[in-house]
């Protein structure tokens, strides 16, 4: 199977303006990222739609493909990206611009949801919550949850803990059952992606403001791998820093 990363990068971020430019490191976030995924897949290109962003990817040996201003989502900019490859591929992986710690691990999750199952549509990964993470980390709304049946697929994503133990208290929540964290990156057929930017968006993933939502409504099937590596996402200048920290952190070891 051929596999190719696309990752969307837009420069217009309202909570970090110019975020795949700004520099971990003293090597942008968006090279980072791209470093990360190029060997591991068998193509990679950033989609974005900035002439500052192509131009830095370019300068620095990476594809870059120009794309319209007016995506809703990562999901359009990069079916819009695919359009544009010129021959096919058999999967298709969105990566998050903002993860420049991506790990080869985490993109051979996601391939081995299509490899060892030739019915997978979509592809996502999770992260068993441990104890030591803490109930706050269980309880962020900001880092949704999600619920998987006995095949692997996905039931539910949620920014609300699922499921809910009832008669347990919160704090044993932990030590009792394994919740999964959801890892942001998604893996498609070609078709399949084709026909969910075409979709409407839904009561749920309105109600929850999670895109998956409007796929698991419409009837599309996500399968989940699970990987026990931690990443660290960056959203605002504030995450910048701890990245930086940990890159810090990283090199010493």
């Amino acid at each position: 199977m051929t596999f190719i990363g696309i990752i969307p990068a837009r420069y217009a971020s309202t909570r970090f303006p110019g975020k795949p430019l700004a520099l971990l490191g003293g090597v942008s976030v968006v090279e980072r990222v791209y470093r990360q995924v190029v060997g591991v897949l068998d193509d990679a290109v950033v989609a974005t739609d900035d002439t500052r962003i192509y131009d830095a990817v370019v300068a620095f040996g990476g594809k870059a493909v120009m794309t319209s201003i007016h995506h809703k989502s990562g999901t359009d900019r990069v079916w819009e990206a695919y359009k544009q490859q010129g021959h096919d591929f058999d999967v298709v992986v969105n990566i998050q611009g903002d993860e420049p710690f991506i790990q080869p691990a985490q993109l051979e999750a996601i391939q081995q949801c299509f490899a060892l199952n030739a019915t997978t549509e979509i592809a996502t990964l999770v992260k068993p919550f441990t104890p030591q993470d803490g109930l706050a980390a269980l309880q962020n709304p900001n880092s949704p949850k999600v619920v998987i049946d006995d095949s692997g697929r996905a039931l539910y994503f949620s920014r609300s803990v699922i499921p809910y133990l009832r008669g347990v208290e919160p704090s044993e929540w932990l030590r009792t059952h394994t919740f999964y964290k959801h890892i942001g990156l998604y893996a498609y057929r070609p078709d399949v992606l084709r026909e969910i930017t075409s979709l409407p968006q839904s009561p749920l993933e309105i109600a929850e403001s999670l895109e998956q939502l409007r796929w698991l409504q419409a009837g599309f099937h996500i399968q989940v791998g699970v990987s026990q590596v931690e990443t660290i996402g960056i959203d605002t200048p504030e995450d910048l820093a701890r990245a930086e920290e940990f890159l810090k952190n990283k090199s010493v070891k």
